[in-house]
């Protein structure tokens, strides 16, 4: 089954750029899902098992190094890159 997840990060903290350019790192590393970057948030696209697992693994790095984090996902059954004016 195909997914698509739009996420944003807000570190609680002082300094978050480079907190966030290290979970965008993180999502990077990918191969097999499709990451789109904005200046509000990113969108992941691929099959349930490797979005959900990417997301996870980058979620808790994250959390585990830099702390509190608040993290708003939205997820969506199927290819929104297929819906007109996504973009």
């Amino acid at each position: 089954m195909m997914l698509s997840v739009e996420i944003s990060m807000y570190p609680l903290q002082d300094e978050y750029k480079p907190k966030i350019k290290a979970f965008l790192d993180q999502l990077n590393q990918a191969n097999d899902v499709d990451i789109r970057t904005s200046n509000m948030s990113t969108r992941v696209f691929g099959e349930f098992e490797q979005v959900t697992q990417l997301l996870n693994s980058a979620m808790r790095h994250s959390m585990q190094q830099f702390g509190k984090i608040v993290f708003v996902c939205k997820y969506l059954e199927g290819d929104a890159r297929q819906l007109e004016g996504y973009e």
